[in-house]
């Protein structure tokens, strides 16, 4: 019987050993995917963080044209009235 529980304890202790051994390369792996997803979450973040860049200054770009748009319509009525002054028929006396 001595030598069964010798057995019994040596298979006890090589499935110890197999499932230690296991489990730190899970934890290796767990690492490493932790590791990959923090660099892949970081990249995300970095290219939202430039698309919005971009959205803001489109943003800031249309209200720029319509300044642009609102100063171009200014000048033709300005241009529109020195035009029709210039024009103008004068009355006959």
């Amino acid at each position: 019987m001595e030598n069964t529980e010798n057995t019994d304890e040596g298979k006890a202790e090589k499935f110890l050993k197999d499932f230690g051994k296991k489990l730190d390369q899970f934890w290796v792996e767990v690492k490493d995917a932790g590791a990959r997803a923090e660099v892949d979450m970081q990249k995300k973040y970095d290219e939202l963080k430039v698309a919005a860049e971009k959205l803001k200054k489109d943003a800031d770009n249309k209200e720029k044209w319509k300044e642009v748009e609102a100063s171009l319509k200014k000048a033709g009525q300005e241009l529109e009235n020195a035009f029709k002054t210039a024009f103008k028929k004068k009355p006959q006396s």
